[in-house]
């Protein structure tokens, strides 16, 4: 359920912070106070498209939070893990929106989220019900849902959908096997000239590791050469003291001064260290020079190398791997055109076997949605005559596909009668916005006990009704209240005095401003309302307003 509601600078809402309470809730005020905002800022919340129009005069963003308390059973879980989003805390899933001039940023739990992910989340929390949301019952795709939802269909509808997928999968790749242009001659000798040219090459990811150094080593070894006879003859000349024989007469030196001064000997010692430091340095260089090679075919061998390895690249790929994964590309091709014939047999056995698991899994989610038809119908005709339509026949009809689509192999069609002695007919042809509302409502009051959406927003439901049909809609909301959170926007008295918390939006004045201001009435206050609402402030008016607030 919602448990908290944050507003800032959102159309006339300055600040407002709304903690509602669980079972039905009513919102009132007059037309143009801000019980839109409200709803806008639920829906905001749940990922409606936003844009700078909806700041506030004269500010520079506004934000939205929302919190949720939920269930473990939660399919909102499973989602945020999906994701990688941060767990709720003690069930609590928090969504900010900040919507600015410049950019939009929506969040969950903290952490930053795409408004395609806080739409799949919000789906779980809330189902609203406004003047644009009635329109979608005529949708054939909608009432399919609403059938599945009411028979628990959910296990039937994934076993055939994952069939389907697979079956459509497997389709799609002979298709496009079979429709693909037929490989030329010419083609196959040309990935058969990639795969030579590059198999011929011989490289291997150690040689391509050390090509490089080796080519510089082999460029400059005339050089590198004479740098290492240079420092070699350093240590060791013949003519001249070398840095070698002058260390090794020091090092004598300090022994004939050790054995006169002991004192000498710890600040003389590090001598000997730097004499066999010295000793390893020289036999590391004579070993290096014994390596140096200068023969000019090395190095033409490894120049070769070189421009073979950059030719490869520039012609198959950026770098070595590149040149790797064209190879493999063009064997995958090859063995493709060369295996056509086989594949497509393979595919076309693999589409007769899935179809049959198709067919399988189709057959019994539509015996299930068969069996469920007529009682969902049953349970609508007996929840719409209590609200109004007192002689209304509903069916629930099912007619088969020609071939298995995504959703199963027929599509439903919601058949109204309102009137006796009149055919039924679809909703999309019949019904007007009002008995959409109700049928809607009806629908929902069937489903109450198989919903497990948390929270349902009406946005004057009861529109276009009169005042006895009002009063029978507000019973239901009350009644699904009773299994969810259920929030209303209307202009009823009969409603508003059902509901369990009755909240008023107001326009107020602060520095020069109008505001928009939530408020919980109760008592007094609330029967003044009421009393507004009735259209009338006499004594006739407060007494019918009390009347209403009275248990039926």
């Amino acid at each position: 359920m919602l448990t908290l509601l944050k507003i800032r600078n959102l159309a006339l809402v300055d600040q407002l912070l709304w903690e509602p309470s669980s079972g039905f809730i009513c919102i009132t005020g007059e037309t143009g106070a801000g019980k839109s905002v409200i709803i806008g800022a639920i829906r905001l919340a749940l990922g409606e498209r936003a844009d700078k129009t909806l700041i506030r005069s004269g500010e520079q963003q506004c934000s939205v939070e929302a919190v949720f308390h939920l269930p473990d059973s939660s399919p909102v879980h499973a989602i945020l893990n999906e994701h990688g989003v941060p767990p709720c805390e003690d069930g609590n899933l928090i969504i900010k929106r900040i919507i600015s001039s410049t950019a939009n940023r929506q969040f969950l739990n903290d952490s930053p989220c795409t408004l395609n992910l806080l739409r799949e989340a919000g789906a779980c929390l809330v189902d609203m019900h406004g003047p644009s949301d009635h329109r979608s019952l005529i949708s054939q795709e909608r009432q399919l849902s609403l059938l599945d939802a009411f028979g628990e269909h959910a296990p039937l509808m994934h076993a055939y959908a994952d069939a389907w997928r697979q079956w459509q999968d497997a389709r799609r790749a002979y298709d496009d096997l079979e429709h693909a242009e037929a490989a030329t001659a010419r083609e196959i000798e040309l990935l058969r000239h990639q795969m030579d040219e590059i198999d011929a090459a011989a490289f291997t990811p150690e040689e391509v590791l050390t090509l490089e150094e080796r080519w510089q080593r082999a460029r400059n070894g005339t050089r590198l050469q004479e740098q290492v006879s240079r420092m070699l003859a350093m240590l060791e000349e013949t003519d001249v003291p070398g840095l070698g024989s002058q260390l090794r007469e020091l090092t004598r030196a300090a022994h004939e001064l050790e054995r006169m001064d002991a004192s000498t000997a710890g600040w003389l010692a590090p001598l000997a260290e730097v004499n066999l430091e010295l000793k390893e340095i020289e036999g590391r260089l004579a070993d290096y020079s014994s390596e140096l090679d200068s023969d000019p075919r090395e190095l033409f061998q490894l120049e070769e190398r070189i421009n073979l390895l950059e030719s490869l690249k520039m012609k198959y790929g950026p770098s070595f791997e590149g040149v790797c994964a064209r190879r493999e590309e063009a064997a995958h091709r090859l063995d493709r055109i060369e295996h056509r014939t086989e594949r497509l047999e393979e595919l076309r056995a693999s589409i007769a076997v899935l179809r049959k698991q198709v067919d399988a899994a189709g057959q019994a989610l539509t015996k299930a949605r068969q069996a469920s038809a007529p009682k969902l119908a049953s349970s609508i005709v007996r929840h719409s005559r209590e609200l109004g339509f007192r002689q209304a026949v509903f069916e629930v009809g099912l007619s088969p596909l020609h071939e298995p689509g995504s959703q199963g192999m027929e599509t439903v069609e919601f058949l109204f009668g309102p009137n006796p002695g009149e055919p039924s007919k679809p909703l999309r042809l019949i019904a007007s916005s009002g008995e959409l509302a109700r049928i809607m409502l009806a629908i929902k009051s069937a489903l109450a006990h198989k919903d497990s959406t948390p929270l349902l927003v009406f946005d004057e439901i009861d529109a276009n009704v009169g005042g006895e049909v009002a009063r029978a809609v507000g019973f239901k909301m009350q009644q699904l209240g009773n299994r969810h959170q259920v929030i209303s926007i209307t202009h009823f008295p009969q409603v508003a005095a059902l509901a369990s918390h009755h909240y008023l939006v107001q326009k107020a004045s602060a520095g020069n401003r109008t505001i928009s201001c939530l408020r919980e009435v109760s008592h007094e206050d609330r029967i003044d309302e009421l009393v507004r609402m009735l259209g009338g402030g006499g004594d006739h008016a407060r007494t019918l307003a009390q009347a209403l607030l009275q248990p039926s």
